[in-house]
Formats: structure tokens, sequence, C-alpha cells
């Protein structure tokens, strides 16, 4: 079946067999396979999946109705990567033979959440979530050496070059480049950007990845990426602040608590009169 097709290109993480190669099996069966999880599409790609449902369908639409809307053959391999793509971003998820958009993919379709939602398909991707945890903030290696830690993170040594090319496509639409193309550094929504400096995290070696390390705060546990993200932005103690980049702080706060916590309502952050000036 269809969606069961789709499900063995997202679980495999590796592409059909090209037609020179079809003739060996013997070649397919002993071929090394990844065992961490990756697109071989980008962000983009990926996005343009979630797009064309909502815009044809809303939320929800069976795979042969996607297909269609994207005018390929709904049992081509091109067709089941590309659905595969969104669902490893987190963009999508599959139920029989529908496929329908998560809390996620509603946000990307959102020109307001858009940015948001893309930093959090980004680090959806197992790889992808492995490499920000080994360089968040830290130059990455020439591709080379970059591609030789996929390995070692679980990349088939033959599939090292398209993992990266896709990974590196994927960080700068993520906005993780923002600070050039060889630094990973998590974005800022709403405020100002993530600076990766090294010199203030020497010195305040805790405050480096609240997220990596964890238990610097007393309870032993992981920060989310966008939390530790955010308080690194926050200002050194006893520094001025204007009021009006605490109220952007703030609001880049309330958008991120949207993205990763459950609940209803709406937080309002607002300047008082006495403060406009």
């Amino acid at each position: 079946m269809l969606d069961e097709q789709v499900e063995n290109a997202s679980a495999s993480s590796e592409p059909e067999m090209t037609p020179e190669e079809a003739p060996n099996k013997g070649a397919k069966e002993k071929r090394e396979r990844s065992s961490i999880q990756f697109p071989y599409g980008d962000l983009d790609d990926a996005t343009a999946i979630a797009k064309a449902i909502h815009s044809n369908a809303g939320t929800s639409c069976s795979l042969n109705q996607l297909a269609a809307y994207l005018k390929q053959s709904p049992s081509s391999s091109a067709f089941r990567l590309r659905v595969a793509c969104a669902r490893i971003f987190g963009l999508t998820e599959l139920d029989g033979t529908s496929i329908r958009l998560t809390e996620t993919g509603k946000r990307v379709v959102d020109p307001r959440t858009e940015d948001e939602a893309k930093a959090h398909a980004f680090l959806a991707v197992p790889l992808y979530e492995a490499l920000h945890k080994e360089y968040d903030g830290y130059s990455l290696p020439p591709p080379a050496a970059l591609e030789r830690k996929m390995n070692e993170l679980g990349v088939s040594s033959k599939q090292t070059g398209k993992a990266r090319q896709a990974f590196e496509r994927s960080a700068k639409q993520a906005g993780f480049f923002a600070h050039g193309a060889d630094r990973l550094v998590m974005p800022a929504f709403g405020g100002r950007p993530l600076d990766g400096a090294s010199g203030p995290e020497k010195s305040h070696p805790r405050q480096e990845d609240p997220g990596k390390h964890g238990g610097a705060g007393g309870g032993g546990k992981d920060l989310h990426p966008f939390i530790a993200g955010l308080l690194r932005t926050l200002p050194e103690p006893e520094t001025e602040w204007p009021i009006r980049d605490r109220v952007k702080w703030l609001r880049t706060a309330s958008q991120i608590f949207g993205l990763i916590y459950e609940g209803e309502g709406a937080i309002k952050i607002e300047i008082e009169a006495d403060h406009e000036a």
C-alpha cells in the first residue's frame, strides 16, 4: 500500500538504487545502511509539502490527493521521498492512507510563526539535533571533517555527501547560519540575534549552554534548545536594557512558549503609558 511505501522511505533514510545499481542484487543486500534518520530533501522541500496540504485541503488529505496537488505520481519514489522529508522534519504525520499537518506544520504555513516553526523543524531531525548539540555556537569543521562526524553519528559512508549538503541548506533556511555558514547558532525570534561570541561564554561557562549540560540550575533537567537560546540573549546584570528591548524579549519568550507548551489563551505584553517616551 502507498502509506506503507512512504513509511518505509522514512524509516530507511536511504534512497532506492539507481538503474545502474539495480542489476547487482548482492550489492544491494550488503550495502551499508544509515542508523540515524535524516532527509534527502531540505527544509524548504518539507515546507512546500506542508503548504500544499494547507493551500488545497486545510490540515489533512489523502496521499493520492497530495500527489495530485504536487503533480507527481503517488507511486513514484520521488513522491515517497518528498513525503518522507516532511515527516522527518516533523511537519506532517501519516494516518493510514492520509497525511496531516502536525502542530509544527500548522505553524510553518503561517507567515507569523513560520520562522520559529522552521527552527523547531530543523531540530526535529535526529542527525541535525545531534550536530547542533555537538557544535552549538562553535565553528563547524570543514566539509570533509563534517562528513566524517556524520558517519560517526550513523550516516552511511556513501551518503555523507548528500546528508551534508541537505544539512547545510536546511540550516541556512532555518536561520542557524545567520552568523556565517561556518557557525551553527540557534536563532532568536522577535528579539536580537544570538551573537555566538566565544568570549563571554568562556568567562561564564555555566551560561555557555544551559540546555546541553543540565544540572547547573540544581534540577538536573535539560532545557529545551529554544529556552536555552533565549536565555543566552539576556544582557549582563546591572547593565542598561531599554524597555522596548525588554518587551521584544518577553514577546519572543511568549512565542517560544506557544511552540513548546500546550495550553489555551494568549499572553499580552505591552508598554505602559508612563514608559512610552
